[in-house]
């Protein structure tokens, strides 16, 4: 699979990462595994972790320590209210986009 550009992933991973934590309340790590599961490809730590504080930040999630049984704690995430609200934002706007790329793609296939 090719590499994604950074510039390409920039627009979206903030809410790539929201759509993860939205399934279920996760941390750093496997949020980064998630990623790359999906698609993303190696996502470097030091995008994903300024990246969920800025989601906290903006109130779209929040962050709680947890107790590990193989290290030190761990910090979770979940989603608030607002994130979920953020994601009823998104979801449509990401289809149109999706949408607008497809009919290009088939217009540059007819040519």
């Amino acid at each position: 699979m090719a590499k994604i550009p950074t510039q390409m992933l920039k627009g979206i991973l903030e809410n790539a990462i929201l759509l993860i934590i939205a399934q279920g309340e996760t941390y750093g790590y496997a949020l980064q595994q998630q990623l790359a599961q999906n698609g993303f490809g190696n996502v470097p730590e030091g995008t994903i972790y300024p990246l969920l504080l800025k989601l906290q930040q903006q109130g779209w999630v929040q962050g709680y320590k947890k107790v590990s049984n193989t290290g030190p704690d761990r910090k979770y995430y979940q989603i608030t209210l607002q994130g979920q609200q953020q994601l009823q934002i998104f979801m449509p706007q990401w289809q149109q986009l999706q949408h607008a790329m497809a009919r290009l793609m088939e217009q540059q296939g007819e040519s």
